[in-house]
């Protein structure tokens, strides 16, 4: 079969999309998660959008593929504690879905997927291997090995946001101090910025941000950048250094050479990924510099629902 459905269950929006195996998503549509009505009024809603957006073409639909946070069981079927979902503890999400709809039902983790849709539809269509860094609220990511999804001894790998990069570094979600997540999650690098920023009164950043610098968020940072704010360029430049000590990591255990980069704060471009190349290729042993490589992914939110598209058409 052609057609899928991949829907992106995230704590605020559920979106939906009918992904067609060679011309991608075909249509789609989000609605808000509520999840705090509940665990069976979110499930009621995720059954609803799979229906609504396959209805004309259900008997052409392989079956469902969804993108959940928190971690996804071997057999792709429950889910268990995914974060910002209340009441979610193991919740056998692809069943409950085939309750709904008659369709069967894959789940997946949400950055595994992103980094599935780049590896069938965006930048990493290239490469056989490749790890995909989603650099969003948090850090995540998937690992892509020999064009297939690595998961582990349990499913739970790829947990990047997770590798320390200072035993005694900054403090975030993580079980470990001086985890990437604590560098370049949107909160804790807008908090780091704020600290940089508030040592500069005379900077532009200060004077805009300085009666609230809860408001300031990396956009901010980039905006600021690109109309040549030196103090942005080096608070982005040191981020980036951070996320290419971090790849040093995964690039010396995993033998792999290229990086896709997704997520908010990617859309500072080469404001990070310049730093993050260069700090790396000086980190690396010599053998793994050969053809290593930092690239933007450009399709943005469209990998996860295209990736959820492609575990329904490539495993049901």
């Amino acid at each position: 079969m052609m057609l899928s459905v991949g829907i992106d269950l995230g704590g605020t929006n559920i979106k939906a999309a009918l992904v067609h195996r060679e011309k991608g998503i075909l249509k789609q549509i989000s609605v808000p998660t509520d999840a705090d009505s509940g665990l069976e009024a979110t499930l009621d809603r995720l059954g609803r959008v799979a229906t609504e957006v396959s209805a004309e073409v259900k008997d052409d639909v392989a079956g469902v593929g969804i993108g959940a946070p928190g971690m996804i069981s071997l057999d792709r079927k429950s889910v268990q504690n995914p974060p910002n979902l209340p009441g979610w503890d193991v919740v056998p999400l692809a069943d409950e879905i085939t309750k709904r709809t008659g369709l069967k039902c894959l789940v997946e983790n949400d950055a595994n997927l992103m980094a599935l849709g780049s590896a069938r539809y965006g930048s990493g269509r290239p490469f056989e291997n490749f790890i995909m860094i989603t650099l969003g609220t948090g850090v995540g990511g998937g690992i892509i090995i020999d064009n297939k999804i690595f998961r582990g001894a349990t499913g739970a790998a790829g947990e990047l946001g997770h590798v320390s990069i200072d035993y005694q570094g900054a403090e975030c979600n993580s079980t470990v101090p001086g985890a990437i997540e604590a560098y370049l999650g949107q909160r804790f690098m807008s908090k780091r910025a704020a600290h940089e920023i508030e040592k500069h009164p005379e900077n532009d950043l200060y004077k805009q941000f300085s009666g609230d610098f809860k408001k300031l968020e990396p956009l901010h940072l980039t905006e600021a950048a690109n109309r040549g704010n030196q103090l942005a360029i080096d608070i982005l430049a040191d981020a980036g250094r951070m996320l290419g000590y971090a790849i040093v990591n995964y690039a010396h255990v995993l033998d792999v050479r290229k990086y896709i980069i997704s997520g908010g704060v990617s859309q500072a471009g080469d404001l990070i990924l310049k730093p993050a190349f260069k700090a790396a290729m000086e980190r690396l042993m010599p053998p793994f510099r050969t053809d290593f490589e930092i690239i933007p992914e450009l399709l943005g939110n469209e990998a996860a629902l295209l990736g959820a598209g492609t575990l329904a058409l490539e495993n049901l």
